[in-house]
């Protein structure tokens, strides 16, 4: 195989595609393979057509289909979701020092890269007892799933700092799945030591999804959509609200001239709203907000629950950026790259209009 003829080739293709004038010329010919009708159809006998719907009405009922092998993936979750759960158990009492894991459990054997020598193994044991010495005996892993959060941008990006001392109180956070017949939906629980922010031990966040095809659009059904979501009521402890902020604006009177401040309650920026979902009427302002949360929602359950302690040491950030980057060269490289064939791709998102 020729590496210098293909990294050739492949430099040749990144500078074309960095052209706007091919990247035009090329779009244009995409555009035109995929965007539109040839007309052939429009062109075919009624005898013809009649059979072509024959064969619509055979998509619609695999659309069924797939529908139910969607509820059956759902079955599947619910069901290794409870084998999964001990382990989860166990983590989250080693997290919060509720059991001690024993030698054996503590055992890790590091890539061979990082294999130190005896000499370096001996310093860096002095250098931890040094520390241990200087500080007192934390319990458990203090701050794990805070630390979880800043680790990960889509969800640091939704921290303030007045959020951090309160999810430093975060003990756990599980995934329940909807019961067997019902519809199906999951729901995310974030455990809370007892604090003083609120009286709250566990706040919750219901995703509801409709795995069915529409019947005025049947041939857009992609699996499973969520539909909509519901979060809980905070009960917090007075003047710790985190997502209000008092605010004093000065107002002057039009008549008589005179100024007076007014002292007025507005919403914060806060990773708590993230339980107060839009609900009601939706504008274009509100759907973006709601679409984000499913992602954010979705990214819990499939990424951050199952893997917490590869985001609290960062290996699982790496990994992540490591797939980006080979998808991202899927994209350049292949046109008719598929995200989904390779990632657990979301649920569709379908806000309520």
């Amino acid at each position: 195989y020729d590496y210098g003829f293909y990294s050739s080739a492949r430099q040749l293709t990144v500078q074309m595609m960095q052209n706007p004038q091919i990247l035009a010329a090329l779009q244009e010919r995409l555009d035109g393979l995929n965007g539109s009708p040839s007309g052939y159809m429009e062109s075919l006998p009624k005898v013809v057509k009649r059979r072509v719907n024959a064969l619509k009405n055979l998509q619609v009922k695999c659309a069924h289909i797939e529908a139910k092998f969607y509820e059956e993936v759902h079955e599947l979750e619910r069901k290794y979701a409870a084998l999964y759960q001990p382990l989860f158990d166990k983590r989250s009492e080693i997290v919060k020092a509720a059991y001690e894991p024993t030698d054996e459990e503590c055992e890790w054997k590091a890539d061979e890269e990082e294999e130190l020598t005896d000499e370096m193994k001996e310093k860096a044991k002095l250098e931890e007892e040094k520390k241990d010495e200087e500080k007192e005996d934390p319990k458990g892993i203090p701050e794990f799933w805070l630390t979880v959060f800043k680790n990960v941008d889509l969800l640091s990006d939704m921290l303030q700092e007045h959020d951090e001392p309160i999810l430093k109180h975060l003990q756990d956070i599980k995934v329940k799945f909807s019961d067997p017949g019902q519809p199906m939906s999951f729901t995310l629980e974030f455990l809370f030591e007892a604090n003083d922010f609120f009286t709250n031990t566990v706040l919750t966040k219901t995703y509801k999804m409709r795995s069915e095809p529409d019947e005025s659009d049947p041939f857009s059904f992609d699996g499973p959509e969520i539909m909509c979501c519901t979060g809980c009521t905070i009960e917090w402890t007075k003047g710790k609200n985190v997502t209000l902020k008092t605010i004093k604006k000065k107002q002057k009177h039009k008549g008589r001239g005179t100024v007076r401040t007014v002292t007025k309650t507005v919403p914060n920026d806060s990773f708590f709203n993230f339980f107060t979902p839009p609900d009601g009427k939706y504008d274009e302002d509100s759907e973006a907000v709601l679409a984000a949360d499913f992602e954010i929602g979705h990214f819990i359950r499939e990424r951050i629950v199952p893997r917490a302690v590869l985001y609290f040491t960062g290996e699982a950030i790496e990994d992540d950026d490591d797939d980006e980057g080979e998808e991202e060269a899927d994209e350049e490289n292949d046109p008719d790259y598929d995200p989904k064939v390779r990632s657990h791709a979301p649920p569709s998102i379908h806000p309520p209009l």
